[in-house]
């Protein structure tokens, strides 16, 4: 009875840290790695999608074009963001998606805190793509307006030193990118 309780015990164990691990990405800056868990219950389309352009290799070498100090960071315009791509363009960083079609929102009460991750988005709603954004401290003005999809679990320490931009926009004009974004 006892090695039958200690067997499903460890089986339980086992099982949650695979679920667990299934949901944690390494976001590889220059500075170091970043953890980052995935709410796929909360936002499915949003992680499935962030998942995709991740095992595509499409995020790697997208510069993180808008950068406020004290708000957030942002990055993830696979069209025109990313530093190895013939379409690369700084000045249209920002402006672009994926190939994919835009996402219905998936709004829920999880705030925008600091670690936050959240998809970007035009005026409409349901316009998110590829683009996303780390917050630097939280931002309850954001809350219930855009996608939560994930968090930061460990390296914040290395989003911090993401270069800043300049002016209200955050415009970087020598931006730090994404060397890579796997899966755990």
């Amino acid at each position: 009875m006892i090695k039958k309780l200690f067997f499903i015990i460890i089986l339980v164990l086992f099982t949650n840290n695979l679920i667990a691990e299934e949901n944690i990405v390494i976001l590889k800056l220059k500075d170091g790695d970043v953890k980052i868990e995935l709410f796929k219950d909360i936002a499915p389309k949003h992680v499935e999608r962030f998942l995709t352009l991740s095992n595509e290799k499409k995020y790697d070498g997208v510069v993180f074009h808008r950068v406020i100090d004290g708000f957030m960071a942002q990055t993830g315009d696979v069209e025109f963001g990313n530093s190895t791509s013939e379409n690369y363009d700084i000045k249209r960083a920002g402006t672009g998606g994926s190939e994919y079609p835009d996402l219905k929102a998936e709004f829920s009460e999880l705030p925008h805190e600091r670690g936050t991750l959240s998809m970007a988005r035009s005026s409409n709603e349901d316009s998110a793509n590829s683009q996303f954004f780390i917050c630097f401290k939280a931002s309850s003005f954001l809350d219930r307006q855009y996608t939560v999809f994930g968090k930061v679990v460990a390296g914040m320490e290395f989003v911090d030193m993401i270069t800043r931009g300049e002016g209200a926009n955050g415009e970087v004009s020598k931006p730090d990118k994404i060397v890579s974004l796997s899966s755990k």
